[in-house]
């Protein structure tokens, strides 16, 4: 027989049985590490696509069942949106540049005001 070494989990550091290949005594400690690994790269992701999420629920709740609104941008950032976050741009034939937050866009429109519209599906 060859002498084992000791081997030991990544992630609690308890010794490990088994298999020699084995890097984690189960599940919970393998998610739990690979969950650590990711966090410091995602979260700045997460809380990019959070402020998009929350700019398209704003945007939702000012137009509800219309299909397009005029709204001050006092009122938009009083309501928490944040503009330099957003999924696209549209320019229509006329050179008119509306910025979406997935289906829900607006238009910059003269003296802080803005259009708001729901894209229609395709």
């Amino acid at each position: 027989m060859l002498p084992t070494e000791t081997r030991i989990c990544k992630a609690c550091n308890k010794n490990l049985i088994g298999r020699t290949d084995k890097l984690f005594c189960n599940d919970y400690c393998r998610n739990n590490f690979n969950n650590q690994q990711r966090a410091t790269t995602t979260n700045y992701a997460r809380n990019i696509i959070h402020a998009i999420k929350k700019n398209k629920n704003i945007l939702s709740d000012y137009l509800g069942d219309l299909d397009k609104i005029k709204i001050n941008k006092e009122k938009l950032l009083q309501s928490g949106f944040q503009f330099k976050y957003h999924t696209h741009h549209y320019e229509t034939q006329k050179g008119n540049i509306y910025i979406f937050c997935f289906e829900y866009g607006y238009l910059a429109l003269d003296n802080d005001w803005y259009l708001i519209v729901k894209r229609e599906e395709v």
